[in-house]
């Protein structure tokens, strides 16, 4: 079967089947009932008073991120049945300004339940009640950890069961292991960003002392900042934080400044009633339009103590906006030596990271450049990138059954610039055998054919490594391609999981494009494998590329070619063949 008539099979009987599968999915929605909702949604609507607003007649930052953390709260207990508080939050990026008198929005919902944390979601938005408009204001994603006085938690798992729930689950796994390892890949990337001092090439009369905007203040814990357990509330530390940082920026700007963005922070302990917060701000760095400002929180119970229990840290991005709501130029400022000038520099990497974070992990799929550069300030990002995006592709409910021969099946997707592949078979391997084996894409040429050579030019770390890809020369070609590929792989997180292996596009300036070769791009593809039974595995290859890669994808060097049976079966007999003689260097993975 040729190329065109291969393509010309999988998709002269879509609309006949795609129709039919919408008909399977909308009577399978009425046979689940009309208005699900998730059972730990929580919404919460709040009138903008004029108590709740700052100097400008907007809802300040502060009494948002206590109304968001009331919502996430109530959300999480209402799937723990008990007690919950807020271990972290991750990054926020306000889009909207919130006036007096418009009515503010939040639902919240569990995301995915681990051993005793979950992950939940909040989504922000504010209507204005006599035009009817409503914007977008945040989203948010907060880890909360149950707790109970005399038993150890162990939370119910949740099960997903729209399109949005599923992907949600299956990428919060991912976020998960972000987490974790969030301090130490900060500090990793601080250590290897360089960053050029600047401080030389200024105007000295136009610097800003970084310690005229040093603001310290301290707050009495007192039973209406705590919950039902005397601890205090993470929303009221957030906006005694936000209060704080606010100050420090306006001594810089001698302006009303806006809150922009949250970074990331993790609470370090807890506080309860009576304690004593110590907070602390400056600011770090001022750029042309923003500012960041560092926050600390510290907390001891008497005066006498002289020990302080670190409670919190932050980082938070300001802007001073126009009266066309323009960002204004900032003045810059000049650090105080030693510590300041570490706290500068720190501010001038976050900036960076913070950045490719935002472009990385926050941009819709179908703004993804096929390669984005390869470094050590967004490696950490574009990985989780790259596992997310498939699970994403995985989660996805409309894919359409296009052929099936022997136990193979073939599905295919499309929406939006987008077409997919989808195969799935059953292979009596054990799951982790699989897993390993098709991990090392060195061993790819040997049941591959559309790999003609691969060579591995960095192992980043034990789940991610990029490699350089030839394929060999097509049929109205004058050169093969080749291909440089980030590879990454994750085992499951919990039962039911699958194990991943993610693949994209990088770009590395170690590996330019050459005469010698035409360079290609994938955007996502990559395995999931299941585990069935004992000895028996489903095997799923997912592809995702743009129209304008057709003819890339019907003959490419991920796998997709127009002979995907044949293929697909010569991955079923390498595993077959090679189930017990596994590589040495991948048994440690």
């Amino acid at each position: 079967m040729c190329a065109a008539e291969g393509i010309a099979s999988v998709f002269s009987s879509r609309t006949s089947r795609k129709s039919a599968s919408r008909a399977e999915k909308d009577s399978g929605a009425m046979a689940d009932g009309e208005g699900y909702r998730n059972p730990t949604e929580v919404q919460m609507s709040q009138l903008v008073l004029p108590c709740h607003t700052n100097q400008r007649g907007e809802l300040s930052v502060g009494q948002l991120l206590k109304w968001i953390d009331t919502t996430a709260c109530l959300s999480a207990e209402r799937h723990a049945g008990c007690p919950c508080v807020t271990a972290s939050m991750d990054d926020i990026y306000f889009e909207h300004t919130i006036s007096i008198g418009q009515v503010v929005n939040i639902k919240a919902k569990v995301n995915r339940a681990f051993n005793s944390s979950m992950e939940v979601g909040i989504q922000v938005t504010s209507e204005d009640l006599c035009s009817e408009k409503q914007w977008n204001v945040c989203k948010a994603l907060a880890t909360f950890v149950a707790h109970r006085e005399l038993s150890k938690v162990k939370l119910k798992q949740i099960t997903p069961r729209t399109e949005e729930e599923k992907t949600e689950h299956s990428v919060a796994a991912e976020r998960r292991r972000m987490r974790l390892v969030y301090a130490d890949t900060i500090k990793d990337l601080l250590a290897n960003c360089a960053i050029q001092g600047d401080l030389e090439n200024r105007d000295c009369c136009c610097l800003v002392p970084a310690e005229k905007t040093r603001v310290e203040s301290v707050e009495l814990v007192l039973p209406p900042h705590a919950n039902h357990q005397g601890n205090t509330f993470g929303g009221q530390i957030m906006a005694w934080m936000e209060n704080v940082a606010t100050i420090a920026a306006s001594r810089l700007c001698r302006a009303h400044p806006t809150l922009k963005a949250i970074e990331m922070f993790h609470f370090r302990g807890p506080s309860q009633v009576g304690d004593r917060l110590v907070l602390k701000a400056i600011v770090n760095n001022a750029f042309k339009h923003s500012m960041e400002v560092g926050v600390c929180v510290e907390a001891y119970r008497q005066e006498a103590e002289t020990h302080r229990r670190h409670i919190n840290s932050a980082f938070m991005t300001f802007v001073v906006l126009d009266a066309d709501d323009q960002p204004r130029t900032l003045p810059w400022i000049r650090p105080q030596p030693g510590d300041g000038e570490r706290r500068y520099r720190e501010a001038s990497a976050r900036k960076k990271i913070r950045l490719d974070r935002k472009y990385i992990v926050s941009c819709k799929q179908a703004e993804m450049p096929l390669s984005v550069p390869w470094d050590p300030s967004n490696q950490v990002y574009l990985s989780y990138n790259n596992v997310s995006s498939l699970k994403m592709l995985v989660a996805k409910d409309n894919w359409v059954l296009s052929s099936e021969i022997n136990q193979v099946r073939l599905y295919t997707l499309e929406e939006d610039k987008f077409l997919s592949f989808h195969m799935e078979m059953l292979v009596h391997v054990d799951t982790n055998q699989a897993f390993l084996l098709l991990s090392d894409l060195l061993r790819r040429p040997e049941w591959d054919k559309h790999y003609r050579s691969v060579a591995l030019v960095q192992q980043v770390d034990e789940d991610d490594a990029i490699y350089h890809v030839i394929s060999p020369v097509l049929s109205g070609d004058a050169k093969p391609q080749d291909f440089v590929i980030l590879a990454s792989r994750r085992k499951p997180c919990d039962n039911g999981d699958p194990y991943v292996i993610a693949m994209r596009s990088v770009t590395l300036p170690t590996h330019p494009e050459t005469p010698a070769y035409r360079r290609g791009e994938t955007l996502c593809s990559g395995f999931c494998f299941w585990r069935e039974g004992d000895q028996l595995t489903k095997v799923s290859y997912y592809n995702q590329a743009t129209p304008g890669f057709l003819n890339y994808v019907t003959t490419n060097v991920a796998g997709l070619s127009s002979e995907f049976y044949t293929t697909f079966k010569a991955c079923e007999q390498f595993l077959l063949d090679n189930r017990s003689d596994l590589a040495p260097s991948l048994q440690t993975l």
